[in-house]
């Protein structure tokens, strides 16, 4: 074999491995960036594929498409998780006012001020983020969380009822439907 040949190939096997690592994981593991596609699997989807699905559409709708926007979601639902609600709700709104566009950035802000007891802020953020992407059953569970808080049992049951046609195993859905079913349809005898 000549010096030239094995070059080559190192060249060959070098450009290879680069190619590789450039593909993103999510391509290489067959996750989807079609959000309909992703919704369409969820809708018919076992138990344990709705898992995947629902984390491959949260990361979806987690990506602004800007690094800078996409810090100020990631540190605002820090402050979620530490409880700094205040914190949170003043990063969201920095990403809310410089992306009105960003539809996680309004159903994030709407849990911060639902955490602070701010129920009508958290309405408002939930019919933007809403308007702006119809098909987040978090943030359709979120109001119907909030109108359940609100003793309106009837229309929180609906909006549960929405998001659980979405994502029919999402369980904190499937949790607050029994909670209420007796109410809304009634007690059999």
């Amino acid at each position: 074999m000549s010096v030239k040949q094995t070059l080559f190939q190192r060249i060959v096997a070098a450009t290879c491995a680069i190619v590789m690592y450039s593909i993103p994981l999510s391509a290489q593991n067959g996750d989807l960036e079609d959000e309909s596609a992703l919704l369409s699997a969820l809708a018919s989807a076992d138990a344990a594929q709705a898992k995947g699905l629902d984390r491959q559409l949260q990361r979806l709708w987690s990506k602004s498409g800007s690094a800078s926007m996409d810090l100020l979601l990631e540190r605002g639902r820090d402050a979620l998780k530490s409880e700094d609600f205040a914190a949170a709700i003043d990063h969201l709104t920095a990403l809310t006012d410089h992306a009105p566009e960003f539809a996680e950035g309004w159903n994030a802000r709407a849990s911060a001020y639902f955490h602070s007891e701010l129920y009508g802020p958290a309405l408002a953020d939930l019919e933007r983020a809403l308007a702006l992407n119809p098909n987040n059953y978090t943030a359709i569970f979120g109001l119907g969380t909030i109108l359940e808080t609100f003793g309106d049992n009837a229309r929180a049951y609906d909006a549960y009822a929405r998001a659980k046609a979405i994502h029919p195993h999402f369980e904190d859905v499937t949790k607050a439907m029994d909670r209420l079913r007796s109410e809304i349809e009634g007690q059999s005898l």
